[in-house]
């Protein structure tokens, strides 16, 4: 008995071994993982990114963009002491070609910026508005030449002009009112609807439906015609309608939505300055309320010129990048670019501008102390965005150092010293006061 007792205590011991082994390492980690449940255990930031993994694809570059003279000449702007953190993309042919965030999400912190760090799109959101609009008008939900009045009651004209601008009117800026009315009454805190009827009150610098004068209060009234729509409000429909389905995992639409994000970029002006982020233009979505990372910002461009099946057709694109009215005013405000920029005009939520004999689509925008911009030849299906948390100017050079390389023009070096304040996007979400 004594002889048998040793080998029974191993068997007994090493079928413990066995047991506890499979308690502890068994199918208890792949269960979370098939029901979704890894979200919930903050995994790290290398394992939550996995699911987007790399963007860039190598094998989509032309040979005729410069890529270590562009990284040079940003990895130069950003010794500059009024940048803080960038994140730049590009694409041509359709595909990311190069994507890189540089600096820091907060001056002095040393959290670095990736491709996911989340900064403000601001004057951005107005083409995903316009986009959402046209998917309703291609759903029959809408007519894009019907009054905007029968679909967003707080707006009021003078002479009663919203019983005869159209959509389509209001998604190009041919109100009829001076440009960028009662902003300065919004950033003060005052409710954008009660700002929307007050605009009736305003002088009319052209009739309705003619000349283009940039609003923020105005264009809004976006917002309110997909609410009254779809019976959601603005942020879950985009949700649901776009940014869900385009997998742009980081975008949001509300101020809560960016500090939500794993990683954000803070606002700053001056020398490095943080500056609270603050709410005024969040109420207003359509005209400022986006937020994304760089990765989702191109993806955002890749839509534009590839289109998204089942999501985002040709149809929509051609609707909202056709250019309906002239903005000569735009022509002015690019007078150090005149020698590539002219023919300006503005579609819908998009602007068009004739670069050197190409058509390029594009805007800019920018909310105290967040700058962005895009721009993309949808012939050529090539384009660059950029997202930046200060006020110097000179990033907005980029897209077009990158643009004379394609086009084979003499480089005028476009990210340059001489930049100044002046190359502001549309005001006042893209002045500081």
């Amino acid at each position: 008995m004594n002889r048998l007792a040793l080998p029974i205590t191993l068997i007994i011991v090493a079928f413990g071994v066995i047991l506890m082994a499979q308690v502890i390492g068994g199918p208890f980690p792949s269960r979370a993982v098939a029901e979704g449940l890894s979200i919930t255990l903050d995994p790290p930031q290398a394992e939550a990114a996995a699911p987007d993994g790399a963007i860039i694809r190598l094998d989509g570059r032309s040979g005729l963009i410069d890529y270590n003279e562009i990284e040079r000449r940003i990895e130069g702007l950003m010794e500059e002491e009024t940048m803080v953190g960038l994140s730049v993309a590009i694409m041509e042919n359709g595909q990311i070609t190069f994507a890189r965030g540089y600096g820091e999400t907060l001056h002095g912190s040393g959290e670095e910026v990736t491709i996911d760090t989340v900064f403000r799109w601001a004057s951005l959101s107005k083409g995903v508005a316009s986009t959402m609009i046209a998917l309703l008008a291609q759903d029959g939900a809408l007519d894009l030449d019907a009054p905007v009045s029968r679909f967003a009651p707080s707006l009021r004209l003078p002479a009663s002009g919203q019983m005869r601008v159209t959509i389509t009117d209001l998604l190009s800026h041919r109100l009829g009112i001076e440009r960028n009315a009662l902003d300065n009454r919004l950033e003060a805190g005052e409710d954008p609807l009660i700002l929307r009827t007050a605009l009736g009150s305003r002088p009319e610098a052209c009739p309705p439906g003619t000349c283009h004068r940039y609003q923020n209060i105005g264009f809004d009234a976006a917002s309110e015609i997909v609410e009254g729509v779809t019976g959601q409000s603005y942020e879950a429909a985009v949700q649901g309608r776009l940014l869900q389905p385009l997998g742009m995992r980081t975008a949001s639409v509300s101020r809560r939505g960016l500090f939500e994000s794993q990683s954000w970029a803070r606002s700053h002006r001056g020398l490095g300055i943080e500056v609270p982020v603050v709410e005024p233009y969040y109420r207003i979505p359509a005209a400022g309320g986006m937020n994304g990372s760089i990765r989702d910002l191109a993806r955002w461009m890749q839509v534009q010129v590839n289109g998204a099946p089942d999501i985002v057709s040709p149809s929509i694109l051609a609707t909202t990048h056709s250019p309906v009215v002239r903005t000569e005013r735009e022509d002015r405000r690019n007078r150090r670019y005149a020698q590539r920029i002219s023919n300006t005009h503005y579609a819908q939520g998009w602007r068009v501008y004739d670069y050197a004999g190409h058509t390029v689509v594009t805007h800019r925008g920018a909310v105290r102390g967040y700058r962005a911009m895009i721009m993309f030849d949808p012939a050529l299906r090539t384009g660059v965005v950029a997202l930046w948390n200060s006020g110097n100017g000179r990033p907005f050079g980029i897209a077009m150092d990158a643009f004379d390389q394609l086009y084979d023009l003499p480089d005028a070096n476009w990210i340059d010293p001489e930049a100044t304040e002046a190359e502001q996007a549309e005001a006042p979400a893209d002045t500081s006061r």
